[in-house]
């Protein structure tokens, strides 16, 4: 009676329609990628800061390290003022940032501009990595969905230990052996990269070595992480019920399980980008590859703080789009979950 009197006064309690839901839904989605946004821009703000720090710490600067045999020390002060490096070392970072939005990245100690010494190289480690990031998650997608649709049987057992041993291997290791293999016994690749008129790899083989050498521990770890990601979802109670109703393996494994795995997947190969550039550097300097790495090397010699930093700033701007995509992927995959 107090309940119909309730209902009476207030009248019938209605649940929230489903346009109401979704857009709640939407609307949770994209606070949490603002913040995302948000977190990521700080974080890169936060990295720039940290390497201009750090070539202040570094012992010598631009104007000495470019300095010839019988300079005095009137010129090198001379040098100094010009390049700017008579401020500190945080008005040179604000003013840096602040001609950032404009898409202007300083200029180099030497005089060129940061964007037109990156015009050239930049597309290629991009390139590189760009392939490097495909090949690694076809491969990695195939090798975990095949190791779980086995779980401990011998093949399960092959490619986990297999990944494992290749994920230990450091990229250098792996170029070298690729080098012994492929070109030094085999002749069959170019044991460097040869450039044409444009800047670019004269050929496409040239590409395969430098690839192969990133895709390898990286696919190791990535097959790792969707092995693992898809048998968590074994044990999840939908999938044990597609079990109990006769369902076919393949389908459980790629209606079923694969879509629940999805965020954690995306997860573990976004991470993998900052590994893909960071290793990269080290393949292009072995396989004399016309990428950043080798840019980034003669940078820090000369102390060049501003190619540094515009070097660490197109490289970060690259890994956070994916580790943001990768969060967006994650954020949908839960909203439509839930």
């Amino acid at each position: 009676m107090a309940a119909l009197s309730q209902t009476a006064r207030t009248g019938p309690v209605t649940a929230p329609s489903a346009g109401a839901v979704t857009a709640r839904r939407a609307g949770n989605i994209a606070w949490r990628v603002v913040g995302t946004v948000a977190r990521r821009a700080l974080m890169l703000i936060a990295l720039l800061a940290l390497v201009f720090a750090a070539v202040e710490l570094l012992p010598g600067d631009a104007a000495s390290a470019s300095s010839e045999r019988g300079e005095s020390a009137a010129d090198l002060a001379e040098r100094r003022h010009l390049l700017g490096l008579d401020r500190p070392v945080w008005a040179r970072f604000a003013h840096w940032m602040t001609a950032l939005p404009a898409g202007d990245l300083g200029t180099s100690a030497r005089g060129q501009k940061v964007t037109e010494l990156l015009a050239d190289p930049l597309p290629n480690t991009l390139v590189l990595a760009v392939s490097a990031f495909v090949i690694t998650v076809v491969l990695s997608l195939l090798l975990g969905c095949w190791a779980a649709s086995r779980p401990g049987r011998l093949t399960d057992r092959i490619i986990s230990h297999t990944s494992t041993a290749a994920f230990a291997v450091p990229e250098f290791v792996v170029s070298a052996v690729l080098l012994l293999v492929l070109s030094l016994w085999t002749g069959w690749l170019p044991a460097v990269t040869v450039t044409g008129g444009d800047g670019r790899p004269a050929t496409w083989t040239m590409l395969i070595m430098p690839v192969l050498a990133l895709v390898i521990p990286q696919t190791g770890w990535n097959s790792r992480v969707v092995r693992g990601a898809l048998a968590d979802q074994a044990s999840t109670p939908h999938v044990e019920a597609a079990h109990f109703d006769g369902l076919p393996p393949r389908r459980i494994l790629l209606r079923h399980q694969l879509p629940g795995a999805i965020p954690a997947i995306a997860t573990g190969i976004a991470t993998s980008t900052g590994l893909l550039f960071g290793g990269a550097v080290v393949v292009e300097t072995l396989f004399n590859y016309p990428g950043i790495g080798s840019l980034l090397a003669g940078a820090v010699a000369a102390r060049d703080t501003p190619l540094i930093a515009g070097v660490v700033m197109c490289a970060g701007a690259v890994i956070s789009l994916v580790l943001l995509a990768a969060d967006l992927i994650r954020h949908a995959t839960l909203g439509v979950r839930a």
